[in-house]
């Protein structure tokens, strides 16, 4: 037991620092060269950095992120931070590294549709694995959980204003163009980041119709390793007693029970369902 949960810390921390890198990867490669401020602490620092160029990105992430750290012990408690206090610096950290490995003074293609196509996929990548293991970025999710606490004002909203704050003053700062963009790139993020989580979760819920269920159930537990249900069932069309197997796999085993199912029983009915949340052993915990 001690080992299954030393892995599972294991496991969580290098999901959510490999989360934090490919963020922190597409701020410095795309974002911040092409000042798309899509919001958060990134667009924020990106403003920063080109009102007062004495200073990079990774520098005022540093600042931003230390002041809403503070501000989160404040309103919040040490209770409630986390790993939101971690999220937050090691982000900075990660922005400040590449940086310094890979500067940048311009955009890294002419294509400024394709660069702004990276700066909202890498990110929302990045944020799916981090969000996908119940932890978060830091940054104004610190604000906006503030917000929601305080006020009647709820967590998705709070964002979404704060968000959209950082992208009008873009719009003023680097004009209607980049403005634009980056109101695009606001909405597409969201629309990936729960593409991206949903398709981290993918499962396939199989429901077979069958005669003969000792043999696939004896496939599904010993060669797929999975458990199954088994309910009686009445054939309609054929007046014969049938059984109802159900079981939950991912997309290969899936395909391994179809094709073991057409080798065994011909006359098996088979459906094959996508589910992304799926709570229970095996699976995702309660």
């Amino acid at each position: 037991m001690d080992k299954l949960m030393r892995n599972s810390k294991i496991s969580f921390f290098l999901k959510l620092n490999l989360g934090l890198f490919i963020t922190a990867a597409g701020i410095t490669i795309f974002k911040s060269p092409n000042h798309f401020a899509f919001g958060g602490t990134s667009g924020l620092s990106i403003i920063l950095a080109s009102l007062f160029p004495q200073l990079n990105v990774g520098a005022f992430m540093w600042i931003v992120n230390a002041a809403l750290v503070v501000i989160g012990f404040i309103f919040l408690g040490k209770d409630c931070m986390g790993w939101t206090v971690y999220s937050s610096f090691a982000m900075s950290a990660y922005v400040s590294l590449f940086e310094i490995i890979y500067p940048l003074t311009k955009p890294l293609t002419n294509d400024t549709f394709l660069e702004m196509c990276f700066a909202v996929l890498l990110p929302a990548i990045g944020s799916a694995i981090v969000f996908d293991i119940g932890a978060s970025t830091g940054g104004t999710d610190i604000v906006a959980v503030i917000l929601s606490k305080r006020t009647s004002v709820e967590i998705g909203k709070a964002l979404m204003i704060s968000d959209f704050a950082i992208v009008l003053a873009a719009m003023v700062l680097f004009g209607a163009r980049t403005g634009l963009y980056c109101i695009l790139g606001l909405v597409a993020k969201a629309a990936v980041v729960d593409s991206a989580i949903e398709s981290f979760n993918l499962h396939k819920v199989c429901t077979v119709v069958t005669s003969k269920p000792d043999k696939i159930s004896s496939f599904i537990i010993d060669k797929l390793h999975r458990s199954a249900t088994v309910e009686n069932a009445y054939g309609a069309y054929s007046n014969a007693n049938l059984k109802v197997i159900m079981t939950v796999l991912t997309r290969r085993e899936a395909t391994l029970l179809r094709n073991f199912l057409h080798s065994t029983d011909d006359h098996a009915f088979i459906t094959i369902v996508n589910s992304s949340e799926i709570i229970g052993k095996g699976f995702r915990s309660v």
